[in-house]
């Protein structure tokens, strides 16, 4: 009987391609940091969400408090859930094509960032977070862009680039948002009453707005990237290509004249002009080759006189007017609805660790009362409430190990195993790691041993993780009916994602306030563990498209 995750070419699969082999580079780059400073702002907030909530209401409970931390997260999940498939559309438009989605995304997610840090209420700071989940489309355009910005062989790892800068993310966005928060109190001799900045009573904004500073920080870097994406990008989606680009433009005239004055300065134009011949390699204003490698750019800016091979290599301008994208019902067959159901699970109990992870590390410890009460194995209760610094740390320990994982262990075994079967079990490993988590508190006298919990806990769930996100990114890319329908496919992953990513922060966050109230801190994570089992189901009938 034929299996989906066989192999179908005789002998063993080919070794995945070297790093080095991979070209675009520079455009893989600028991809990839759209991701990263998507991933900073979400992962700096879960840092320090926990505290800004308790600064809107000091008095509040910490099971309203959790509640409120999966709502914070959901909102922003929940208005991707209807502008997702929107925004690949979008993508798939000849009018704004992948570049155009990713700038507007990465300048509406600032401008989030901003009304975030100025916000003095939980009503007020889940309004903003829900506006910036509608404007944000950088998990479907960037993975449309990362297939069409090489070829499918290099695709094992491309892909892998998205969950690497996710690590990347990761390892700084918590330790910038748990540094940059509230400095009044966590820096008084800088910005408290009597203070080299403060004066006489402090910095009077930041006391009013003690969480302003990391939300700020964050809508820089988004605003920052924004800027590299517009002067560097070049447009992948085939019907655009060849539209005129002023912001590659505007780079390459930069380039150029701050390469002439150097070597003007350096007197390096006068000795071209005088030892090399007159011609078209001539460094003038009329003939300066591109630094920016990967588009082939229009016939009217090719020099004709290049060599064959060269020419070879740069495709026509197309001839006929560009069309539409197919008809979005083309897009619903049986593998992309197994694929997304695989996809769904994962995401709502990823989105859920996410939640518990940073409410479990913030929320406080056992009284001596709930000690008294403990009844092994499950009846026990208490956060780590760790400080902002700590919390930090803790969770970009996630990063770090991702990054480990992910350059050495992940390419080899899903070159031997292949892409599916790696998805597939990696899958078993997440319910270990989310029964294991709450066992933590039951460390809190013993720090030596808690940190090493963390690690195990940590490395368990990221191990799953590392396999399953470039997984389930690639068995989406690859069910794809038609090229010309990825971004719609991908806008639909992303919708999926981002319903779910939403419900499972809700729902985590409410099963751990119902445990708080029950007195067993594990509740939450052992539903999550029960859940997680039943996203390996659907991947046994799922298939690697090609």
């Amino acid at each position: 009987m034929a299996r989906h995750d066989v192999e179908t070419r005789p002998g063993r699969p080919p070794p995945p391609p070297s790093w080095a082999s991979i070209p675009n580079k520079f455009q893989l780059f600028i991809i990839c940091s759209v991701r990263v400073v998507d991933f900073f702002q979400q992962a700096a907030l879960q840092a320090y969400m926990y505290y800004q909530l308790k600064s809107f209401s000091p008095s509040a409970p910490d099971s309203q408090i959790s509640f409120e931390a999966g709502v914070l997260q959901g909102v922003f999940t929940l208005a991707q859930v209807f502008t997702g498939i929107l925004w690949g559309r979008v993508a798939d438009s000849p009018r704004f094509g992948r570049k155009g989605v990713l700038l507007m995304c990465l300048v509406g997610q600032g401008m989030s960032c901003v009304g975030v840090a100025f916000s003095r209420s939980f009503t007020a700071a889940a309004i903003w977070r829900c506006l910036g989940g509608a404007v944000n489309a950088t998990v479907g355009g960037a993975r449309t862009a990362l297939a069409e910005s090489t070829e499918k062989k290099y695709h094992s790892r491309t892909f892998l680039l998205l969950p690497l800068a996710w690590n990347v993310a990761n390892i700084f966005g918590p330790l910038f948002g748990g540094l940059l928060s509230d400095p009044v109190q966590n820096y008084p001799a800088l910005f408290g009453e009597n203070s080299t900045f403060g004066g006489a009573h402090g910095v009077s904004w930041l006391t009013t707005f003690p969480y302003a500073p990391p939300n700020l920080f964050c809508a820089l870097v988004l605003f920052a990237d924004a800027l590299l994406v517009w002067m560097g990008l070049r447009e992948t989606l085939a019907a655009k290509r060849y539209d005129r680009d002023r912001g590659i433009e505007f780079a390459e005239n930069l380039t150029y004249r701050v390469r002439h004055m150097i070597f003007r300065r350096f007197g390096y134009s006068q000795l071209r002009q005088a030892d090399a011949p007159a011609g078209p390699d001539t460094l003038d204003d009329e003939n300066l080759p591109s630094s920016l490698p990967m588009t082939p750019l229009p016939p009217k800016e090719v020099d004709n006189s290049n060599s064959a091979e060269t020419s070879s290599k740069v495709p026509p301008r197309p001839s006929e007017a560009p069309k539409s994208a197919p008809p979005f019902y083309h897009a619903i067959t049986s593998n992309v609805l197994l694929v997304l159901a695989t996809v769904a699970v994962m995401d709502f109990q990823m989105g859920g660790f996410a939640s518990l992870w940073t409410i479990f590390l913030s929320s406080a410890r056992a009284t001596d009362e709930q000690k008294s009460t403990v009844r092994l194995p499950f009846v026990f209760t208490g956060g780590l409430q760790f400080s902002l610094p700590t919390i930090g740390l803790a969770m970009s320990i996630l990063g770090f190990v991702g990054i480990i994982l992910q350059l050495t262990l992940y390419p080899s075994i899903n070159a031997r195993f292949g892409l599916l079967r790696s998805t597939r079990w990696s899958l078993f490993v997440f319910p270990i790691a989310y029964a294991l988590a709450p066992y933590l508190s039951l460390l809190i006298s013993h720090p030596f041993i808690l940190w090493i919990g963390i690690v195990v806990v940590v490395v368990l769930q990221v191990a799953a993780r590392t396999f399953a996100i470039p997984g389930s990114v690639l068995l989406i890319n690859n069910s794809s009916p038609s090229p010309a329908m990825l971004g719609t496919i991908h806008g639909m992953g992303a919708a999926t994602s981002s319903a779910f990513r939403t419900v499972g922060p809700i729902v985590a966050g409410h099963w751990y306030g119902q445990g708080l109230e029950k007195g067993v801190v594990g509740w939450a994570w052992w539903w999550l563990a029960f859940v997680s089992v039943f996203g390996v189901i659907p991947s046994f009938w799922a298939k690697d498209g090609r």
